[in-house]
């Protein structure tokens, strides 16, 4: 379950900014829309929250964030002394460029409530930190700071005695790189208490881009004839005529690879994914004289293939409780199907493990009190310096039930609006459409 994220002087973010999914005022939707998270002392939370924002204004970099962060934890053991972090300051700025990009959670992990976050430039961590609330109330487990030494390109970590934290810690952080998490090399070294924040990274926290899914992963399901079924109902519950999925697999060998490409490159692909299977999905559908006509899956529009991708992750997330970040997630959909995922993650019926959904979009039809509360909304853009600012609709106090939140967002009321200027060209001034 996410709480809150943060991140400061990241890309187009120089100013810390944070998104929460914690409950405002309102009870509006409150039944659907949030639930009460399964931790002590933690307030109760939201099913979802949409971001919204003129294109370039930073909403794909918040989400960004979250990905080089989810990176770090899962990643930065595994790496080789001397490996740049991926982060990216702020670069509009002299007094940032230098400094370290920050990131923050706040999370629930098999009912206890953690807030991990740490500061890193390319070359180093700067800070890490690590609270936990088994019991409500706060418990430091981790704690490091960087100190600079007198001479260039000296210093060391100053650690934090954290009795709350048992296990190896002498020895995890001896092994722990400059470039690499504490977390990340602790539960490589087996720690078991700091497992389940690892894991939360690993299995909760899922993400993707623009492009969505692979369909793979929804085919792989349809193997299973229970599994299909399920799929299937998604499917019709989202009105396609999809009569039925055929699906044949076999694992990657040279034939799936192109033929001009070159022979040690293929070597290395079959080395790295030769266990992956290969998946043939077929469309099955009904011919007006009721006969069954199948049809290669690259036949559908992109919007009949990005929903079928999209089925297996949204399904297997709603069943286990996960957190879905998804860039765009307009991008190829009706407004109505828009609509139709976002609502499956606001029913108790079909997310009975209180999964969550981040998302951005630009898709305003759903922008309304009907499908949202409105401390769901939230919305980018750039001040004068070019500076990503994240902010709540709940900022403006619109009227429950009776403000038009689109209409309103289109007017300007709300801001985070491409500002069009007129174009003009051989003296012809083209419209700008304001």
């Amino acid at each position: 379950m996410l709480i809150e994220f943060g991140v400061g002087n990241w890309r187009s973010f120089k100013d810390a900014q944070s998104l929460n999914l914690i409950l405002a005022k309102g009870d509006e939707l409150a039944e659907t829309n949030s639930f009460q998270a399964a931790a002590p002392a933690t307030a109760q939370l939201l099913r979802s929250a949409a971001i919204y924002g003129p294109n370039a204004a930073g909403k794909s970099n918040l989400l960004r964030a979250m990905r080089v962060m989810k990176r770090m934890v899962m990643d930065s053991a595994k790496g080789q002394r001397g490996d740049d972090i991926p982060v990216v300051p702020f670069l509009l700025d002299s007094a940032t460029e230098k400094a370290p990009s920050e990131f923050e959670v706040t999370f629930v992990a098999e009912n206890v409530r953690y807030q991990y976050g740490f500061s890193a430039t390319t070359e180093r961590i700067q800070e890490e930190w690590l609270f936990a609330y088994p019991n409500g109330r706060a418990q430091k487990w981790l704690g490091r700071v960087w100190k600079e030494g007198t001479e260039p390109n000296a210093g060391a970590y100053e650690w934090e005695k954290c009795n709350s934290l048992t296990g190896q810690k002498q020895l995890w952080q001896e092994s722990t790189r400059q470039n690499a998490l504490f977390l990340s090399t602790a539960v490589q070294l087996n720690s078991k208490q700091l497992q389940p924040v690892y894991d939360w990274f690993k299995s909760t926290l899922r993400m993707t881009n623009v492009s969505g899914w692979s369909p793979s992963f929804t085919a792989s399901l349809c193997k299973d004839s229970t599994q299909r079924e399920k799929v299937m109902e998604f499917l019709r519950a989202a009105d396609f005529d999809i009569q039925d999925v055929l699906v044949e697999s076999e694992k990657m060998s040279a034939k799936h690879l192109p033929d001009d490409m070159p022979d040690e490159l293929k070597a290395t692909l079959l080395k790295d994914f030769g266990d992956s299977d290969v998946f043939d999905i077929k469309t099955v559908h009904r011919t007006s004289e009721g006969r069954l006509v199948a049809f290669e899956f690259e036949e559908e529009s992109d919007g009949t293939q990005k929903l079928f991708a999209f089925a297996g992750p949204w399904l297997d997330a709603l069943k286990n409780g996960y957190v879905l970040v998804i860039d765009e997630l307009h991008d190829n959909l009706h407004p109505k199907m828009v609509r139709f995922l976002v609502q499956l993650f606001h029913n108790a019926e079909t997310n009975p493990k209180n999964a969550q959904l981040v998302f951005t979009t630009h898709e305003t039809s759903i922008l309304n009190q009907d499908v949202f509360r409105r401390d769901q909304i939230w919305f980018c853009e750039k001040d004068s310096k070019q500076a990503t600012r994240l902010y709540p609709l709940t900022d403006f106090s619109p009227k429950k039930g009776r403000e038009n939140l689109e209409a309103n967002y289109l007017a300007g009321r709300y801001g985070a609006l491409p500002y069009l200027r007129s174009l003009k060209k051989s003296g012809v001034e083209v419209p700008s459409g304001e």
